[in-house]
């Protein structure tokens, strides 16, 4: 019974070593850079694609392959690296040679597996010459067109075009190009380096120049600092010697101090009678001004005051005198008026009485007629007496207040003058502004002070007739009669006028 067990045992063991080997032998899995191409007998993938090329691509996992029926090979996904070196001639015609790197690898869609298989599935060792080779030509083809200058400066529009111009043949080969760089350009008639020549010369002339100033701004640096160390050692010096001039002074000043406190004493003393001398001085010029200016003034104010009170009382009184006659004349006239009016009125009424009493009586109409007649004739009389009267009481009234204005005239001519004027100063103020009337534009160049000399010039007009009515007070007249009718004197004697 143990025996059978071990048999059983083994023989099972046996078959799952079998099982496994077989399985290992039919059962192929793709790296994860590597595609399977399984190419034989029912090789063919699901898609229509696959269908079509005749054999099966895996990628990434894991195929059964019957072993004499079916082959699996494997295709590199990995990426490769080709170097470049081309010899080529510019658009200038000058020889250069272009080294550079291609790096690129089989894409990962199955069309580009299945063209890169097709290809390259037993030599793939070969890549590299045939991506050489297609991008040499290519190389050539763009460098002719392009100028050295171009292929320094502009490296990315030749990278740029022959990776656009290279990509058919690419995508035929099933291949991808991942980076394509241009590394270095030489040229064996020096080009390239004497194009770099000027602007290496640029940089050594800047360089030096950049150098010299900067040994002329160390050079003045240290001109700067010298002059500074003896800009300082100077002011030392100026220091030190204003140092003792102020020690010599000081000894000076001690050893003098004796005399120099009598000197300044003995001034103190001149200062101190100079102020008192001063003072005394303003003292009596107070003293001048309290008990002799001041008072003189004062009566000089008093003088001046009383005179121009009695002045004034005066002209009032003359006034007042002159319009008590004109009222007085008036009132006469009037009382002389309404006198003889009543008096009309009493002989119009005792005429009508005794016209009344002679028609009464029956002496007659022509009596009446004759009395009523008398009557009006008596009353027109007196009304023509009263008249007379009361213009004689006016001219006398007026007569009266003219030698009450000449008497006040002969005794302040000025004060009358000065009264007329104030009473009719808005008329002369306003005559004087007449002459600004018709000024459209006026510049005054010194302000409101021009102003006030403008008006004071158009009121001086005023002035003017003030001197001619002063003249014609004193008593001359325009035909040289003075006031009391006689001719002109000489020497107190009148003189006849001339024939």
């Amino acid at each position: 019974m143990p025996t059978e067990y071990f048999l059983i045992g083994g023989a099972v063991l046996v078959a799952l070593l079998v099982l496994i080997m077989l399985f290992k032998a039919v059962w192929r899995v793709a790296e994860p850079n590597e595609a399977l191409i399984i190419s034989g007998l029912g090789a063919r993938g699901k898609s229509e694609l696959a269908d079509s090329l005749g054999f099966k691509i895996i990628t990434g996992k894991g195929t059964s392959v019957l072993p004499g029926f079916q082959t699996a090979r494997r295709l590199r996904l990995d990426s490769r690296a080709a170097n470049l070196q081309v010899s080529c001639v510019t658009q200038q015609g000058i020889p250069v040679v272009v080294k550079g790197v291609v790096i690129y690898k089989v894409g990962d869609d199955l069309h580009s597996i299945a063209n890169a298989a097709r290809r390259f599935l037993d030599q793939q060792d070969s890549m590299n010459g045939a991506i050489h080779e297609l991008f040499t030509g290519h190389l050539r083809s763009i460098i002719g067109n392009l100028t050295v200058e171009d292929l320094i400066l502009n490296r990315e529009r030749l990278t740029g075009e022959t990776r656009a111009s290279a990509a058919d043949e690419m995508i035929k080969l099933g291949l991808i190009v991942d980076s394509l760089q241009i590394q270095e350009i030489e040229d064996e008639t020096g080009y390239i380096t004497n194009l770099g020549k000027p602007h290496a010369a640029r940089i050594a002339a800047s360089a030096r120049i950049a150098e010299a100033q900067r040994d002329q701004e160390a050079t003045e640096a240290e001109q700067i600092a010298a002059a500074n160390k003896a800009s300082a050692w100077r002011d030392a010096q100026i220091k030190q010697a204003a140092y003792q001039a102020e020690i010599d002074e000081a000894q000076a000043r001690s050893r003098q101090a004796g005399p120099l406190s009598e000197a300044s004493a003995r001034q103190e003393v001149v200062v101190q009678e100079t102020r008192a001398a001063e003072l005394e001085a303003a003292l009596a010029e107070q003293r001048l001004q309290a008990q002799v200016r001041k008072p003189a003034d004062a009566r000089a104010y008093e003088t001046v005051t009383l005179s121009q009170a009695e002045r004034d009382a005066r002209i009032a009184q003359a006034e007042a005198e002159a319009r008590e006659t004109e009222l007085r004349a008036a009132a006469q006239a009037s009382q002389v008026k309404q006198a003889a009016a009543a008096e009309a009125e009493s002989v119009r009424l005792r005429g009508l009485a005794a016209a009344e009493a002679t028609k009464a009586t029956g002496l007659g109409e022509a009596e009446a007629a004759k009395a009523r007649g008398l009557a009006a004739a008596e009353a027109a009389q007196a009304q023509g007496l009263a008249e007379a009267e009361a213009a004689r009481a006016k001219g006398l009234a007026e007569a009266e207040s003219i030698r009450a204005r000449a008497q006040a005239l002969a005794e302040n001519q000025e004060a009358v003058i000065a009264q007329q004027l104030a009473e009719n100063w808005p008329q002369i103020v306003e005559s004087g502004a007449k002459a600004f009337g018709n000024v459209d534009h006026m510049v005054v160049l010194n302000g409101a002070q021009g102003i006030e000399e403008m008006l004071a010039k158009a009121l001086t007009l005023g002035g003017t007739g003030l001197g001619l009515a002063r003249s014609l007070l004193n008593g001359a007249t325009p035909n040289g009669v003075t006031s009391n009718g006689t001719g002109p004197e000489t020497n107190g004697k009148a003189v006849d006028p001339a024939p």
